[in-house]
Order: structure tokens, then C-alpha cells, then sequence
């Protein structure tokens, strides 16, 4: 590991203890925090995870202003749980109608910003079960006390089948390998595609948002060349449990997250955007093959719609 990096863990890896609620709230003078709650047929969980952040940091404290679920087009009653929960609900195809939607969890994150105003964005997926509170405190912690932070991640043990740190697969197979290759200072993220994380408003405008699932690995190398490591820290929250994924969707995962990678290290174009997989039917293997993520949307500063929210 880059002896930067080591004083980097040194100095921007925290717990989520280390920074109480009452110094979070001392710390805050009027700086606006939105959390969002990306979903998409997530009635099981997104209820259960509104409701404690209402009830312990919009409530209890006023630490959170406000509480977005973006639904990325559900069919089952994620809008209704959430809403019922105490949170706004905003579907993803009514923010900037002009610009048709694409499917993908970065699409919703990018629309997000026109949605929210809080000074500080906290990104939290909606699968998470047993859900603590400091998955949001805890990440919004170095942001309100420490004005030199513009990106702190989430870090946390992810048990797989009862099996403690078996979780996260595509970090550990490819996200991982890819980091400590081509980008080493980021080598000392604990859970670099982790889904929670907060940043400031100034810094995700002006980053580029890819669609799918290699959001989280843009915006990690991204903000690393905009502010630098020093500028980005991360919080031990403790265990995040959620809903796992068959290896096949791993597969996507880990190829739009590598094509991501790909995008950053030459601005080319990747040859056949396209992953073909296999099942086996009736008869034998039968290949399914789908389409890489390939569109990134641009910095949300270049859109002429946030632009006049931000002169009004």
C-alpha cells in the first residue's frame, strides 16, 4: 500500500461513535442535509428504513431536513410504503421529462440532484434490513465537522449466508483489483461499491453520473481527480445486511462496473459494449447476452434546468 494511503487510513477513517449526535447538531448552523432513498420494489425494506430516519434524526434530532425515495419505475408498493413511512416520494420519469429515463441506479442518483436542495447529499440503498441510523450520521459526521471533507463512504462488514465478510463479491473480484491497479490511492476504501455516502452538493454537480452499476466506482475515481484523497474519507457504521443478488446479475454488475473503469482510464470506446451469460434450458446452455451500460449523464451544472433552480 502507498504510504499516502497509509496516512490517509490514519487520518480519514473513522467511526461512526466517534462524532455523537449532539455534536453533529452543534456543528450543523443551518447547513441543509438530504438523504436519498434510491428504490425500485423495495416494499419489504424502504418502510422500515424511513421510518427510523425520521424518527431518530428529523424527530428525535434535527439532523436530516430532508427524506427523498426516488422510485426508479416499482411495480410492487414501494411508493406507497415510503410515503406512508413520512417520506417524499418523487418517481424518476417526472424529473426532467425532457430527457427521456434510462434503467439503472446512477440515472436515479443524477436525477436526485434536481429533486433535493440540502447542502450535503446522503445516498442510502433501499434493501438495507436491520437498519441503524448511523448509516446516515455517521457519513454526514465528517462532512458537518470538518470543512476540508467533500466525500466520506460507508464502511461495514457484509455477512453472506451467515458467513462474516463473504459479502460483496464484484468488490472483492473486480472492483478491488481494478482500484489497487490503476487507481492505488483509492486502495484503502473498505467498501469502494458500497451504496451509502455522502458528498457535498458543490462537489456532485459537477460530476459525471454513469447510469447503471458503475456509479459508485465514477463517482469514487471521479472525485478523487476533482478534490483529491485528502478531500475524501470514510466511517465504520458497523453491518450492512440486505438482499443479495444471483451470480448472473453479479455478472452485469461486474461488467458495467468494469466498462466504467475502462471509460476513466482511456476515454475510449469499448469494442462490443455487450456480456453474454448462459442457461441451461431444455436442451442445453442457452446464451442470453445484454447490453453493457455505456451512457453517462454530464455534470448536473450542465443541465439549463438546475442551472435556473440554482439563479431563482
Amino acid at each position: 500500500m502507498l504510504e499516502e494511503v497509509e496516512r490517509w487510513l490514519r487520518r480519514r477513517s473513522w467511526s461512526a461513535a466517534d462524532r455523537p449526535l449532539d455534536q453533529l447538531i452543534a456543528a450543523k448552523r443551518g447547513t441543509a442535509v438530504s438523504v436519498v432513498l434510491p428504490a425500485l420494489n423495495e416494499q419489504e425494506t424502504v418502510g422500515d428504513i424511513v421510518a427510523v430516519i425520521r424518527r431518530e434524526l428529523m424527530e428525535a434530532v434535527p439532523l436530516v431536513d430532508e427524506l427523498v425515495v426516488v422510485d426508479s419505475g416499482s411495480t410492487d408498493r414501494t411508493a406507497e410504503v415510503a410515503a406512508a413511512a413520512g417520506a417524499r416520494v418523487v418517481h424518476r420519469d417526472t424529473i426532467l421529462p425532457r430527457l427521456p429515463a434510462v434503467p439503472g441506479k446512477g440515472e436515479v442518483l443524477w436525477r436526485s440532484l434536481l429533486v433535493t436542495g440540502g447542502d450535503l447529499v446522503c445516498f442510502v440503498d433501499a434493501d438495507l434490513k436491520d437498519f441503524s441510523a448511523d448509516f446516515v450520521s455517521g457519513i454526514v459526521g465528517p462532512l458537518l465537522t470538518d470543512p476540508d471533507v467533500q466525500f466520506v463512504k460507508a464502511m461495514y462488514d457484509r455477512p453472506l449466508a451467515g458467513a462474516a465478510g463473504q459479502g460483496g463479491r464484484v468488490t472483492e473480484l473486480v472492483a478491488r483489483p481494478l482500484l489497487n491497479l490503476h487507481w492505488p490511492q483509492l486502495a484503502g476504501f473498505v467498501q469502494p461499491l458500497g451504496g451509502e455516502y455522502a458528498a457535498r452538493r458543490s462537489l456532485l454537480e459537477r460530476l459525471p453520473f454513469p447510469v447503471g452499476y458503475g456509479v459508485e466506482l465514477g463517482l469514487l475515481v471521479d472525485s478523487l481527480h476533482t478534490v483529491g484523497l485528502d478531500a475524501m474519507a470514510q466511517v465504520d457504521v458497523g453491518e450492512r445486511v440486505h438482499r443479495h443478488q444471483d451470480g448472473q446479475a453479479l455478472g452485469r454488475m461486474a461488467a458495467a462496473i468494469y466498462r466504467t473503469a475502462q471509460l476513466r482510464l482511456s476515454r475510449g470506446h469499448l469494442v462490443r459494449p455487450a456480456l453474454t451469460q448462459f442457461e441451461r434450458g431444455a436442451e442445453g446452455f442457452v446464451p442470453q447476452t445484454h447490453a453493457v451500460d455505456t451512457e453517462e449523464r454530464p455534470p448536473m451544472l450542465d443541465i439549463r434546468e438546475y442551472a435556473a433552480r440554482r439563479a431563482a
